[in-house]
């Protein structure tokens, strides 16, 4: 690894007669994976980035979706280039 790698999980919380199209939605932005789910309207995403901006800028993103009621940072690690967590 060259770069620093930011490696951030969320915990996006919507409406359940809109999760289908909040999960549509997510899956159009880059660098971002979805993962569990819950019939409930939970969904835990990971996002990988190179700094810290990138992710308040992605979790703004999620939060200002259609459906979404929260979107709450659970998680966050640096990898850095040395393979060293922080």
């Amino acid at each position: 690894m060259q770069e620093t790698l930011h490696i951030a999980s969320l915990l996006v919380h919507a409406r359940p007669e809109l999760f289908a199209q909040v999960k549509a939605n997510l899956r159009l932005l880059s660098d971002l994976e979805l993962h569990q789910e819950s019939p409930l309207g939970k969904l835990v995403v990971v996002i990988e980035a190179e700094n810290e901006s990138q992710i308040l800028k992605r979790i703004d993103q999620i939060s200002n979706l259609p459906g979404v009621l929260n979107a709450a940072l659970v998680y966050h690690e640096i990898l850095s280039p040395e393979g060293e967590s922080q």
